[in-house]
């Protein structure tokens, strides 16, 4: 297996300097931080993190009319399929709450800001740490004598569920569940399972930010992510906790059912996806993987977009169709949301400049928070297909 999927991406919100709201433009006002609560009874369940210790999570209250109304954010960060990079990812945040920043920023669809988070800044918001390497959906241990890891992240997300439910979430009258990249992935695995925890008349629905990783082979024709995923699944026991229709379809290749596109079309709840037609993580570990490109023909275009050849360029357009492609039966349902928008992006949800700002990235003329709010609350029709790069001014891109 290769390990450079040990990804420790971590494409956090910039800070910003504390200026007043009535005289500087709203979205220089500073985020909100917000404290750690560990899952004291998660052992009961071994619900803990790869290292064994307690998993945990960021609530920051609702108030006024959004006082009963939640919003729950997975956070992201890659995976692990192995051994080594398991043992590697233990020793780190993403791995162990012992390594975790105590205090978490509160920014973009998380912000507590009326101006700068219109829909969703007076809910309950929370952010559920990332400490199990397999977008919170493994269930086993190992223990080879001398080693014990904690793949656990379906009880994770079980336990925090428990915590929060008599603080409120159990009363729901709306709800969002969400997730960024690796936390993206798991909104597709919990979607369902998250609505029948919650009132049966309360309106439910779940997006993925970035977590639409596509099963498509590389520039070499080998499906690298496929065999990376088949590793993760393999490793964590996830197959028992993925979709049973779905798995029941693809007998003795089940995993597969771990990609968003396989699993989407048994989601019933109503879903929203959000992702850049051209993701940079997806650049770099789908489509053209350091496997495929031993020699670095590739690196002058993944470092500065205008060096690309025209032939890389025909290829980076090939999946962006290649997505379009695969996303084409979603826009039959009435209950979908989608926002694709052709920019070198990862995660635009919880960063303010990507999420709602004067110049965020737009789709005719309609900023992300725009497009889920509506969605969210029925105002219209969302369903945003960008035109192809370079035709998109508005982007924020990762790649010059």
């Amino acid at each position: 297996m290769i390990p450079l999927f040990s990804l420790r991406m971590n494409f956090a919100a910039m800070a910003v300097a504390l200026l007043y709201l009535t005289t500087v433009e709203p979205w220089r006002v500073n985020s909100k931080t917000v404290n750690i609560k560990l899952v004291t009874n998660a052992r009961e369940t071994s619900a803990l993190c790869l290292d064994g210790s307690l998993p945990g999570y960021h609530l920051d209250r609702g108030y006024g009319a959004g006082q009963n109304n939640w919003l729950l954010q997975f956070e992201g960060g890659g995976w692990c399929n192995d051994l080594t990079s398991c043992l590697e990812r233990a020793q780190t945040r993403r791995g162990s709450s012992h390594y975790m920043s105590k205090l978490a920023t509160f920014n973009g669809i998380l912000s507590n800001n009326a101006t700068l988070n219109p829909d969703f800044y007076n809910w309950n918001r929370v952010k559920l740490r990332y400490c199990d390497g397999a977008s919170f959906t493994g269930n086993k241990v190992l223990n080879n004598g001398t080693t014990k890891l904690y793949f656990k992240g379906q009880k994770i997300w079980e336990a925090i569920i428990q915590d929060l439910l008599p603080q409120g979430l159990e009363k729901a009258q709306k709800a969002l569940l969400s997730g960024c990249s690796a936390g993206g992935l798991a909104t597709f695995h919990h979607c369902d399972n998250f609505t029948k925890y919650l009132p049966a008349n309360a309106s439910v629905k779940c997006m993925s930010d970035a977590g639409f990783f596509l099963d498509e082979k590389d520039i070499s024709l080998n499906y690298t992510m496929r065999n990376f995923f088949k590793g993760v699944v393999t490793l964590q026991g996830v197959e028992q906790n993925l979709n049973s229709k779905c798995t029941k379809g693809f007998s003795s290749n089940a995993f597969l059912c771990f990609f968003p596109q396989y699993a989407l079309k048994y989601i019933s709840t109503p879903y929203f996806i959000l992702n850049t037609a051209y993701d940079v993580f997806q650049f770099s570990n789908v489509l053209v993987t350091p496997s495929s490109d031993p020699q670095g023909k590739w690196n002058q275009c993944k470092h500065k977009l205008s060096t690309c050849t025209p032939a890389e360029i025909d290829t980076l357009q090939g999946f962006r169709l290649s997505m379009i492609t695969v996303l084409k039966p979603f826009l039959d349902s009435k209950s979908s949301g989608m926002f694709i928008n052709s920019c070198f992006a990862h995660c635009q949800s919880e960063m303010q400049e990507t999420w709602f700002k004067a110049n965020s990235p737009r789709i005719n003329n309609k900023t992300i928070a725009k497009a889920v709010g509506d969605w969210y609350f029925g105002r219209s029709k969302t369903q945003e297909i960008d035109c192809a790069y370079p035709c998109d001014k508005t982007c924020h891109n990762m790649i010059p």
